[in-house]
């Protein structure tokens, strides 16, 4: 006898139901499908002061599940809203390349809505007002909604009208009496941050004005399985939508999805476009069409298809330890281009602590003098790169591979190379 026994898929879907006790925050249905199991992590941008670095740190499991019924892959609620952005260290105009989309947008959309002094926008996450600077610019009228104090400081500060609260229905309610319904009231890469998703679409429903557009961005599942991106998976991220599953979402709650565009942020997102289900200009694109009958002919409707992905994952991590360790061993030194929340996944999935990566570097200075959460590698100023030398750097947030190339391309001169993890480890010169 070979002394195992394997489970069967329902003894395997009724252990993972008994230990996680998960429900869909979507449909309520029971999670009974694992995703993907990136086993134990810290919260992604709780970095650690020098003065911590011997305090206890918490891990929570990070399990991704797939729901049988709509198809939403998520996380449980392992840590609530308010520990991870009641104050946060993802100030979004450090990113360049990501300031200029959103500005190509907000021109888009004054042009195709006609917008101006007699409009409002409203954005939910608006961050450090990265985006509706904007439209200011432009005369349009705009308000931010961003739960994190620090960062609604700084939008402040750069005279972005700007309310503190989470949204749902409750702030929908106030905000509507207060200021009014938008034109346009959007949200970058914020629904997948929100645990309570059915409260929070319900409570865009309430605020959206008759006529309005909501236009929302996010990664693509499609492109997150297709590309490997695992790295995106951390706790403030609770779901990750297909546009079959979204549409379902929004559906659920009286707004219409018609349109979509398929964009390259963030290695493969959609920026989805909604109406009120009664506007009669709410009426189904030939690309949306298009994109719905694409996910059902990959299989996004079938629990198979999401089997694959795990094995996948596994075999990047042996891969690119595989080529660290190959380098260390060499003699030769590696350090880190970015503290992003996916390079965080990363590194402690893959155990990458300072035997391989002597440091990382990052533009923000709220992360600057500090250590990536559970593996303690220092987060230093950009020009440590100039001044050490080294002849590696790991570029975490790979989203933005060309701009750091720009950045740092002249770690060329004395022979230095370029390392991206996803989705499959590549060293370029």
């Amino acid at each position: 006898m070979s002394g195992s026994i394997k489970m069967n898929e329902a003894d395997d879907q009724l252990n993972l139901q008994q230990v996680y006790g998960g429900k869909c925050r979507f449909c309520a249905a029971p999670l009974r499908h694992r995703f993907v199991d990136l086993g134990m992590s810290p919260p992604c941008q709780t970095h650690v002061s020098r003065s911590d670095l011997n305090s206890v740190e918490r891990f929570y499991p990070l399990v991704a599940f797939v729901c049988d019924s709509c198809y939403l892959v998520q996380l449980l609620e392992y840590v609530g809203p308010d520990d991870i952005f009641s104050e946060y260290a993802y100030f979004s105009s450090y990113a360049d390349s990501w300031v200029e989309h959103c500005r190509r947008y907000c021109h888009d959309m004054i042009q195709h809505l006609k917008m101006g002094a007699h409009s409002l926008v409203v954005e939910l996450a608006s961050n450090d007002g990265y985006l509706l600077q904007h439209f200011i610019a432009q005369s349009v009228p705009v308000l931010g909604i961003e739960p994190a104090l620090n960062v609604a400081k700084v939008a402040i500060e750069k005279g972005v009208r700007t309310e503190v609260a989470f949204f749902g229905v409750a702030t929908a309610r106030r905000i509507v009496a207060q200021y009014g319904q938008p034109d346009l009231l959007l949200g970058n890469n914020v629904l997948a941050h929100v645990p309570d998703l059915n409260d929070f679409v319900a409570g865009m429903k309430l605020l959206l004005k008759p006529g309005g557009v909501i236009t929302m961005e996010f990664p693509h599942l499609l492109q997150l399985m297709r590309n490997n991106q695992f790295d995106t998976i951390y706790h403030e991220h609770f779901s990750y939508f297909s546009f079959t599953t979204v549409s379902a979402v929004f559906a659920a709650h009286g707004i219409r999805l018609f349109d979509v565009a398929e964009l390259p942020t963030h290695g493969g997102s959609l920026r989805i476009f909604g109406r009120h289900d009664i506007d009669p200009a709410a009426v189904l694109t030939s690309r949306a069409a298009d994109l719905l009958r694409l996910e059902q002919d990959q299989g996004i409707g079938s629990i198979d298809f999401y089997q694959a992905f795990e094995a996948n994952v596994k075999r990047t991590k042996r891969n690119l330890l595989k080529c660290l360790i190959g380098i260390r061993d060499a003699g030769k030194t590696i350090v880190g281009f970015g503290a992003p929340g996916k390079g965080n996944t990363l590194l402690n999935y893959c155990g990458i602590r300072t035997d391989i990566l002597d440091y990382t570097v990052d533009r923000n200075p709220y992360k600057q003098g500090k250590f990536t959460p559970g593996t303690h590698i220092p987060i230093l100023h950009p020009a440590t790169i100039a001044a050490t030398k080294p002849d590696f750097v790991l570029i975490l947030p790979w989203n933005l591979l060309d701009e750091a190339m720009h950045q740092f391309a002249h770690i060329r001169s004395w022979g230095g190379k370029f390392i991206v993890p996803i989705p499959d480890v590549r060293i370029l010169d």
